[in-house]
């Protein structure tokens, strides 16, 4: 069979390429000032077309609803958390040792620190939002909830096979880490003083180590 030659972008698709994304972006800017101003659920699609300055048939151009739209200001975070999370767990099935779990669960945090810091809007967003009923366009906020809960288990159970922790409940080792971190996170992005915040990351490993880990008899 002929094989072809891959069809060329002409500059005015490149141009149409452009100009569509930037109209993503202009909505997605619109839509989280507004939620974090607002909440969720008190912004209509017309507030968020009037804040990005495009037509509302732009908005259903590339959104299927509200909902889509917060379920796509995540996805980038979402990416990069898993793969944050798999290094992190595939750390801990191979730990030995107290200082391997020290050393695993100190990697997670200060992988996930730039990255949240960078987000820091979307990571808000969803901190003030997580806690709401689930429903309409909170559904997405919720998923994420779920799926960071499950990677907090998973961790815990890969810490628990390997001896390194305390025979806890596995949900309450996992859910005490998961909301200490949350309620840490909300109060910097809200602006309250936590001291220095390079010293943070380990500081927390620190502390919940400290109350988690298996004690070794000497």
């Amino acid at each position: 069979m002929e094989q072809r030659e891959p069809a060329q972008s002409t500059p005015q698709e490149g141009k149409r390429a452009q100009t569509r994304r930037k109209r993503i972006e202009a909505l997605q800017e619109a839509g989280l000032s507004l939620f974090l101003s607002k909440g969720i659920e008190s912004v209509t699609i017309d507030d968020i077309v009037q804040g990005a300055g495009v037509a509302k048939g732009s908005f259903y151009r590339y959104f299927r609803d509200k909902g889509d739209l917060v379920e796509s200001l995540f996805v980038d975070l979402v990416r990069q958390m898993e793969a944050v999370f798999d290094a992190c767990e595939a750390h801990l099935e191979a730990a030995r040792s107290p200082e391997a779990l020290r050393e695993s669960y100190a990697t997670l945090a200060g992988a996930l620190g730039p990255m949240l810091l960078e987000q820091a809007g979307r990571v808000l967003l969803y901190l003030q939002e997580s806690r709401a009923p689930a429903v309409g366009a909170r559904e997405s906020i919720h998923r994420l909830t779920a799926l960071l809960s499950e990677r907090a288990l998973r961790l815990t159970r890969a810490a628990h096979a390997q001896g390194l922790m305390r025979p806890f409940p596995h949900k309450i080792s996992a859910y005490a880490t998961l909301g200490a971190i949350e309620r840490l996170l909300f109060a910097f992005l809200s602006g309250e003083d936590l001291g220095d915040l390079l010293q943070l990351p380990g500081d927390l490993t620190s502390l919940l180590l400290d109350g988690l880990r298996m004690r070794v008899s000497v």
